[in-house]
Order: structure tokens, then C-alpha cells, then sequence
């Protein structure tokens, strides 16, 4: 295993993280406290560090494991936790609010047996609370010791530009990674989260690296319709599945491996951290062997080619040849550009 510094700031975490929406079967599909003890020990055996769950996966059965199999070695482990949505029906129990964000992270400490959360998430944005009220609420939890990064997930790229704008002029705790969805089958913020991510300087970690369980082929037989959250898989996901399933055959491992592997070795946006989740120990055994598969560059082009996504407006007009050399006098080419 080796470490990657976290976005903007000096924490030091595993290449991959370790999912655990799948502690607990308080859902009814996740794992049982033994079965998830027995992955937690495999990803620290092979030098991982790197956790993340949240204040609502599997009703706080999550943050609970996580919180007594972390306690040997708290120090040791950088523990993320997230807070948004709410495990019940009452409405002032949810949403960004300061009064939900303290809330939710006095009940995750009190799960996770500890003093300090190292990356508190905002999990998802609400569309509702001021962006001031969001980034100062959060800064009092880092001032207050209570949590020493904040970071966030699945927001527009640029409310997280914003947000880290007025945290920088007026001092406060910025964010220091994004958690977005992304695969072989979903590179939608290829188009800004993941370019803003790489401007300024933040962590990235992809849920749902493996779509679902689609790019493990499991669901290219007909009579398989839906992975994931329970959604209708598109033709053109079956057909990025079966070109993982070709590659993955060429190469000798399984496709799991194969789609985790190329995310972790795109070039573009720099160090991408996969949060790894699974339901038994084989899944997550195999799901780790991607550490030691490289893809050599006619498969990562072959995989790049099957899932690509037109980039849209304005990314097209502004990569068009014509709108380049108009835009340095015709001596586009001539300029050794350190920044692109």
C-alpha cells in the first residue's frame, strides 16, 4: 500500500479508502459485524488507513463497528464521517443547517468512541442553507477540536468553488476533498468537479468505482435489469461492462480489478482514491488485489475509448483549434503552457 498527501492539506491516507456502508445489516443486505471485522483487518493488514462512513449508513451501525474496531490504534487510522440526511422523519433532523451539523456530529462522535473526527463530509447539498451559514458552522467544529478537515460530496463544483473562495478571504476551514461519483461508467464530472479538483488543489475519493456492481459483469446476462440503487442498467453501461469483462480476460484478473485499476492509473486529475465497499469478504479480497494490476496503455486507450463522454459547452468551443490559435495570436503552439 502506499500514501497519498489529502487535497490541500498534510494528512497522509492509503490509496484506497475503505467503504463501510456495508457495516451493519440494518438495511437488510449489508454485512454482520463479524464479516465486517474481518474486512477492516484485511485492509489494515495491507497498510490501509483510509475510512469513510456516515451519520446515516445502516440507521448508525456503521459509525459504531467502525468506531470499536478503530479503537486500538485511533491515531493510526484518518476517520471520515459525513453528515445531511436524516435517519428519521423529522424535518429539522436533516439538511445542511449549523443546528443538523451539530447534531449529527455529537452523535457520530459518541458512536465512533472518539474526541475527534479527522475529515467531516458535508454529504450532500440541500439547495437551502446559506453557503456562510454551512463554512463558518464548520470552522467552529475545527476551532472547537471537534473535527480537523472538512471536506465535500456530491455538490455542484461550482458552490464548492465558492465555498472555498470565502473560506480563504475570511480565514476559515476550507474544504480539502471532494467525494464524487465516478467509473468506467460514470464520468459525467470529468466536465468540472474533477478540473476544479485538480485547480485547487483537493482530495478526490469516487464512490460507486465499480457502477454498482455493472462493471463486474455480474448483470451483463439479460436476465439481470437493474444494479445499483436498484436502477435500470442502460445498453450502453452493458456495453462498457462487456469491454471490461474483455480486458479483464486478456489480463488474466477479474473485471473488478480491471475498472478499479484504471481509475486509480488515469492521468488527467491527478491522485483519485477509490472508496472500496463490500458486502463479503470474497468481494472485498478481489476488490483489493487491483493494488498490484497495471493496465498497460493499449488497454487504458481501448477502456477511454468505450467510455468517453462528449465534454459539452464550453469545453468543446474552447479546445476547438481555430478558438486556440485566435485566442494567442496563431502561436498557440508555440507556448510551452506549465498549467494545462
Amino acid at each position: 500500500m502506499r500514501y497519498k498527501l489529502f487535497g490541500r492539506s498534510g494528512l497522509r491516507v492509503s490509496e484506497i479508502c475503505l467503504g463501510t456502508m456495508t457495516f451493519g445489516k440494518e438495511w437488510g443486505w449489508g454485512a454482520d459485524a463479524a464479516e465486517s471485522k474481518a474486512q477492516f483487518d484485511a485492509f489494515a493488514e495491507a497498510g490501509g488507513n483510509f475510512i469513510d462512513t456516515a451519520h446515516m449508513y445502516t440507521e448508525g451501525a456503521s459509525e459504531k463497528l467502525v468506531g470499536e474496531f478503530i479503537a486500538a490504534d485511533r491515531d493510526h487510522f484518518v476517520v471520515g464521517t459525513k453528515y445531511t440526511p436524516s435517519t428519521g422523519t423529522d424535518i429539522s433532523k436533516s439538511g445542511n443547517s449549523r443546528k443538523n451539523m451539530r447534531r449529527c456530529v455529537e452523535d457520530s462522535l459518541r458512536r465512533l468512541k472518539t474526541d475527534n473526527i479527522d475529515v467531516y463530509w458535508l454529504h450532500w447539498w440541500d439547495n437551502t442553507t446559506p453557503l456562510d451559514e454551512i463554512m463558518r458552522g464548520l470552522d467552529d467544529l475545527v476551532s472547537s477540536g471537534k473535527v480537523t478537515y472538512v471536506a465535500i460530496s456530491d455538490t455542484p463544483a461550482w458552490q464548492i468553488s465558492r465555498a472555498n473562495m470565502m473560506a480563504d478571504l475570511q480565514g476559515w476551514a476550507p474544504f480539502v476533498g471532494i467525494q464524487v461519483e465516478y467509473s468506467l461508467a460514470e464520468r459525467t464530472v470529468e466536465r468540472d468537479l474533477l478540473p476544479m479538483a485538480k485547480e485547487l488543489d483537493l482530495g478526490i475519493t469516487a464512490w460507486s468505482p465499480l457502477a454498482g456492481g455493472v462493471l463486474s459483469g455480474k448483470y451483463n446476462d439479460d436476465s439481470q435489469t437493474a444494479g445499483g440503487r436498484g436502477q435500470a442498467i442502460s445498453p450502453r453501461k452493458k456495453e462498457i461492462a462487456k469491454t471490461v469483462v474483455d480486458v479483464a480476460r486478456e489480463v488474466g484478473r477479474s473485471p473488478s480489478q480491471v475498472a478499479l485499476a484504471a481509475i486509480r492509473q488515469q492521468r488527467q486529475f491527478g491522485t483519485i482514491i477509490p472508496i472500496i465497499g463490500a458486502r463479503t469478504m470474497a468481494q472485498f479480497t478481489d476488490n483489493m488485489a487491483c493494488l498490484d494490476l497495471i493496465l498497460d496503455d493499449a488497454h487504458l486507450a481501448r477502456l477511454d475509448e468505450a467510455t468517453k463522454i462528449p465534454l459539452g459547452f464550453p469545453h468543446e468551443l474552447l479546445m476547438n483549434p481555430h478558438m486556440r490559435r485566435n485566442s494567442h495570436s496563431g502561436h498557440y503552439d508555440d507556448l510551452d503552457n506549465h498549467r494545462a
